[in-house]
Protein backbone atom coordinates (compact mmCIF):
# COMPACT_ATOMS: atom_id res chain seq x y z
CA UNK A 1 0.00 0.00 0.00
CA UNK A 2 1.59 3.41 -1.18
CA UNK A 3 -0.56 5.64 1.16
CA UNK A 4 1.28 7.83 3.27
CA UNK A 5 -0.24 7.77 6.41
CA UNK A 6 -1.09 11.29 7.77
CA UNK A 7 1.43 13.05 10.06
CA UNK A 8 0.85 12.82 13.85
CA UNK A 9 0.79 15.08 16.63
CA UNK A 10 3.73 14.93 18.49
CA UNK A 11 1.53 14.77 21.85
CA UNK A 12 -0.06 11.46 20.55
CA UNK A 13 3.72 9.33 21.25
CA UNK A 14 3.49 10.93 24.82
CA UNK A 15 -0.04 9.59 24.86
CA UNK A 16 0.96 5.89 23.47
CA UNK A 17 3.47 5.70 26.00
CA UNK A 18 1.43 6.74 29.12
CA UNK A 19 -1.15 4.52 27.53
CA UNK A 20 1.44 1.42 28.28
CA UNK A 21 2.24 2.58 31.28
CA UNK A 22 -1.16 3.30 32.71
CA UNK A 23 -1.73 -0.57 31.88
CA UNK A 24 0.64 -1.60 33.29
CA UNK A 25 -0.20 0.42 36.47
CA UNK A 26 -3.77 -1.36 36.10
CA UNK A 27 -4.76 2.63 36.21
CA UNK A 28 -8.33 2.55 34.91
CA UNK A 29 -9.45 5.94 34.43
CA UNK A 30 -6.04 7.24 33.03
CA UNK A 31 -6.48 4.48 30.78
CA UNK A 32 -10.32 5.25 29.71
CA UNK A 33 -8.86 9.03 29.31
CA UNK A 34 -6.18 7.92 26.88
CA UNK A 35 -7.89 4.99 24.91
CA UNK A 36 -10.77 7.75 24.14
CA UNK A 37 -8.28 10.16 23.12
CA UNK A 38 -6.48 8.26 21.02
CA UNK A 39 -9.56 6.91 19.56
CA UNK A 40 -10.61 10.17 18.59
CA UNK A 41 -7.54 10.82 16.85
CA UNK A 42 -7.14 8.04 14.72
CA UNK A 43 -11.11 8.56 14.03
CA UNK A 44 -10.35 11.72 12.57
CA UNK A 45 -7.75 10.58 9.89
CA UNK A 46 -10.94 9.28 8.10
CA UNK A 47 -12.39 12.94 8.36
CA UNK A 48 -11.44 16.50 5.43
CA UNK A 49 -9.84 17.79 8.65
CA UNK A 50 -7.62 14.84 10.70
CA UNK A 51 -5.89 16.09 13.90
CA UNK A 52 -1.72 16.42 12.74
CA UNK A 53 -0.98 19.43 15.30
CA UNK A 54 -0.60 19.50 19.36
CA UNK A 55 -2.77 22.79 19.26
CA UNK A 56 -5.60 20.87 16.82
CA UNK A 57 -5.37 18.24 19.60
CA UNK A 58 -5.49 20.90 22.84
CA UNK A 59 -8.81 21.58 20.97
CA UNK A 60 -9.88 17.88 21.24
CA UNK A 61 -8.78 17.81 25.17
CA UNK A 62 -11.10 20.89 25.79
CA UNK A 63 -13.69 19.52 24.22
CA UNK A 64 -13.39 16.95 26.43
CA UNK A 65 -12.64 18.52 29.67
CA UNK A 66 -15.91 20.88 29.27
CA UNK A 67 -18.22 17.92 28.04
CA UNK A 68 -16.20 15.99 31.74
CA UNK A 69 -17.03 19.07 33.57
CA UNK A 70 -21.04 19.45 32.57
CA UNK A 71 -21.40 15.52 32.94
CA UNK A 72 -19.79 15.88 36.77
CA UNK A 73 -22.28 18.86 37.17
CA UNK A 74 -25.22 16.88 36.26
CA UNK A 75 -24.29 13.90 38.43
CA UNK A 76 -23.78 16.14 41.41
CA UNK A 77 -27.13 17.30 40.82
CA UNK A 78 -28.99 14.13 40.23
CA UNK A 79 -26.99 13.37 43.52
CA UNK A 80 -24.57 10.15 42.10
CA UNK A 81 -21.35 11.12 43.93
CA UNK A 82 -19.77 7.96 42.67
CA UNK A 83 -20.06 9.43 39.12
CA UNK A 84 -18.93 12.54 39.91
CA UNK A 85 -15.85 11.99 40.83
CA UNK A 86 -15.26 10.04 37.73
CA UNK A 87 -15.98 12.44 35.78
CA UNK A 88 -13.67 15.06 38.15
CA UNK A 89 -11.07 12.86 37.97
CA UNK A 90 -11.15 12.53 34.00
CA UNK A 91 -10.92 16.18 33.80
CA UNK A 92 -7.83 16.42 36.21
CA UNK A 93 -5.90 13.86 33.82
CA UNK A 94 -6.96 15.98 30.33
CA UNK A 95 -5.71 19.08 32.00
CA UNK A 96 -2.61 17.79 32.85
CA UNK A 97 -2.11 16.79 28.72
CA UNK A 98 -3.29 20.08 27.86
CA UNK A 99 -0.88 21.94 30.30
CA UNK A 100 1.73 19.70 27.91
CA UNK A 101 0.55 21.71 24.76
CA UNK A 102 2.72 25.03 24.16
CA UNK A 103 0.99 28.06 22.96
CA UNK A 104 1.21 31.81 22.63
CA UNK A 105 0.45 33.59 25.47
CA UNK A 106 -2.04 36.87 25.64
CA UNK A 107 0.64 39.56 25.86
CA UNK A 108 2.46 38.03 22.29
CA UNK A 109 -0.99 37.66 20.45
CA UNK A 110 -2.35 41.32 21.37
CA UNK A 111 1.03 43.39 19.42
CA UNK A 112 0.16 41.04 16.63
CA UNK A 113 -3.49 41.45 16.61
CA UNK A 114 -2.94 45.65 16.75
CA UNK A 115 -0.31 45.86 14.30
CA UNK A 116 -2.69 43.78 11.65
CA UNK A 117 -5.60 45.49 12.30
CA UNK A 118 -3.58 49.03 11.77
CA UNK A 119 -2.63 47.40 8.41
CA UNK A 120 -6.63 47.04 7.80
CA UNK A 121 -7.43 49.78 8.50
CA UNK A 122 -4.55 52.00 6.60
CA UNK A 123 -5.56 50.03 3.49
CA UNK A 124 -9.09 51.00 3.61
CA UNK A 125 -10.27 47.28 3.93
CA UNK A 126 -12.96 45.96 6.34
CA UNK A 127 -11.75 46.28 9.99
CA UNK A 128 -13.99 44.18 11.64
CA UNK A 129 -13.41 40.70 13.12
CA UNK A 130 -13.81 38.64 10.44
CA UNK A 131 -11.61 40.11 8.21
CA UNK A 132 -8.67 40.45 10.71
CA UNK A 133 -8.58 36.59 11.58
CA UNK A 134 -8.90 35.93 8.27
CA UNK A 135 -5.41 38.22 7.68
CA UNK A 136 -4.15 36.34 10.39
CA UNK A 137 -4.24 33.01 10.07
CA UNK A 138 -4.13 33.22 5.88
CA UNK A 139 -1.47 31.40 4.18
CA UNK A 140 1.64 33.71 5.37
CA UNK A 141 -0.26 35.87 7.73
CA UNK A 142 1.53 36.65 11.35
CA UNK A 143 0.15 33.61 12.51
CA UNK A 144 0.20 30.95 10.30
CA UNK A 145 1.71 28.26 11.74
CA UNK A 146 2.15 29.68 15.04
CA UNK A 147 0.97 27.79 18.70
CA UNK A 148 -1.89 29.91 19.04
CA UNK A 149 -5.20 29.29 19.79
CA UNK A 150 -7.90 30.24 17.64
CA UNK A 151 -10.16 31.83 20.54
CA UNK A 152 -7.71 33.58 22.13
CA UNK A 153 -7.11 35.52 19.23
CA UNK A 154 -10.69 36.01 18.35
CA UNK A 155 -11.09 37.08 21.91
CA UNK A 156 -8.51 39.56 21.55
CA UNK A 157 -9.77 40.85 17.86
CA UNK A 158 -13.28 41.52 19.47
CA UNK A 159 -11.30 43.71 21.71
CA UNK A 160 -8.84 45.72 18.88
CA UNK A 161 -11.85 46.48 17.00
Amino acid sequence: NSTASPAMPPLMATFRQDLKDAMRAKNTPKLNVLRALISEVNNSVKTPSPIQTDLQLLSLIRKRVSGAQQAAQQFEEAGRADLKEGEDLAVSILEQYAGHVKTMGVDEIRPIVSQEFNKLKEAGGKADVGSLLKALFAPGGALDGKPAERSEVAKIAREAV
